[in-house]
């Protein structure tokens, strides 16, 4: 289990790099952003920061590579407003976790619906 600092580290950079992602990129072109968690390594020198991109694919994909190419101004933006002694390397990582959750709530309503009466 990570210790108190380091989760107090990591919701700060998830909230700050996720108003940081808000500015920097529009809409129009990387879809909507949301930033749902950071992994942050115990030394403090790197992270690696989960984006869900509401968009189809091919806005999905360019979101991404446009995370990528300004990691570097993120990373510095991010650095002036939380001050840590590291600014950790940021790595842009797609988080799946909801798409994944949502298949298995419609497994399980296909189950449902599935199984013989009286055995609910």
């Amino acid at each position: 289990m990570p210790s108190l600092r380091l989760q107090r580290v990591r919701e700060l950079l998830k909230r700050e790099i996720g108003e940081v992602i808000r500015r920097e990129l529009p809409v129009s072109e990387a879809g909507l952003v949301t930033v749902n968690d950071v992994d942050v390594a115990g030394d403090l020198h790197s992270a690696i920061v989960f984006v869900s991109i509401l968009g189809n694919a091919p806005q999905q994909k360019r979101a991404l590579s446009l995370l990528t190419q300004h990691r570097k101004r993120i990373q510095g933006l991010v650095a002036r407003a939380v001050v840590l002694k590291y600014t950790p390397k940021l790595r842009f990582l797609m988080d799946d976790s909801v798409v994944r959750g949502n298949r298995v709530l419609e497994i399980i309503e296909e189950l449902e619906k599935a199984a013989p009466p009286g055995l609910e």
